[in-house]
């Protein structure tokens, strides 16, 4: 069965085509790092601008790269439940043509759901049940995946997500967009203990984060350190940032897995990708007896990729949408 998935949950234009909900044929993404860079973070309706200027090409682009015509897609799956709405919208809009016009189904998913299906797709050997995090720019959410469709909310962010601490910290620093690669490359060469910084929520029995008052921190001593004109040294602070940020994600996962019994952990979204975080909680696993999953790198960001493999699992179970089918912004995962 080929599904082809279409994710503009955000500023990345994806499109794939996907078999059997397990062998990727094809997975197109478009980047607009170029739009927002100088805005220092995404600017929502410009966002969309360009996701309708370019879908109709990536789309066309993974058909052709997975060697298909229209003719052999079986359905089409989009990202339906979470993003930023006017982006959202297009993917929705685009979805619902292509399966109108090929008579075939269309499949609303959940973006974070999806992110579940980038570490199944890297690691087909990875069963139920597992711990997940899934930590990006939007939404830092822990989960405890029991089985396809059946999920244990066990905590998510209050505030700022890591990612978007990422982004905004480097705004600070005036490092550009976006910020996770940018402090993690600087971190290799600063000192992680130069800057005592708070680790939110570290200690409170709940799951939930809070990244907010981080990034106050961070402020804070930027803003001392110019009043008292001392140079900033901008490796130690993203040192020191970045370790506070992944002592949190490291603790609080490791503390449910315990807790939950379980012995396996996927990490999902765009912060997955970021050296110091893999390193970490591989150390972790390996003095705890514990099995790390990650995806690969190209499937650590947004992707369609991942909505068509989700979504071949909904189509099984017979969770199939309709041409009544809605863009929203923020559903909780599982409805």
């Amino acid at each position: 069965m080929n599904i082809l998935g279409i994710e503009t949950a955000c500023d990345d234009t994806s499109a794939s085509v996907v078999q059997d909900g397990k062998k990727i044929l094809s997975n197109v993404i478009w980047g607009q790092k170029q739009v927002h860079q100088k805005f220092g973070g995404v600017v929502p309706e410009l966002a969309a601008r360009r996701h309708t200027e370019v879908i109709l090409y990536v789309i066309q682009e993974a058909i052709n790269q997975a060697s298909v015509d229209f003719k052999d897609i079986d359905a089409v799956a989009v990202n339906s439940m979470r993003g930023l709405l006017r982006s959202v919208v297009v993917g929705v809009s685009a979805a619902k043509a292509i399966a109108y016009s090929l008579n075939i189904p269309v499949i609303g998913v959940h973006h974070i759901e999806g992110h579940i299906y980038s570490l199944l797709l890297s690691n087909p050997e990875l069963s139920f049940p597992f711990i997940c995090l899934t930590v990006s720019g939007g939404h830092n959410i822990l989960l405890n995946i029991v089985d396809h469709g059946k999920y244990e909310l066990l905590g998510h962010t209050l505030d700022d997500a890591a990612g978007e601490a990422f982004d905004k910290v480097a705004k600070l620093l005036g490092l550009g967009f976006p910020g996770g690669p940018i402090i993690d490359q600087l971190s290799s060469s600063g000192n992680s203990k130069a800057y005592n910084f708070p680790r939110p929520m570290l200690k409170h029995p709940n799951y939930d984060f809070s990244f907010s008052g981080l990034k106050t921190a961070v402020l804070n001593v930027i803003n001392d350190l110019k009043l008292k004109n001392i140079e900033i040294n901008i490796h130690d602070i993203a040192a020191s940032f970045q370790q506070a940020v992944i002592d949190v994600l490291y603790e609080k996962t490791i503390k449910a897995a315990y807790e939950k019994k379980i012995n396996k952990i996927g990490i999902a979204g765009g912060v997955s990708a970021n050296n110091l975080l893999r390193e970490t909680f591989k150390s972790i696993a390996r003095k705890k007896n514990l099995n790390i999953y990650f995806p690969e790198l190209s499937l650590c960001t947004d992707n369609g990729a991942m909505i068509a493999s989700l979504a071949y699992y909904k189509y099984k179970q017979g969770n199939i949408s309709d041409m009544k089918l809605d863009a929203y912004a923020n559903i909780p995962i599982g409805r």
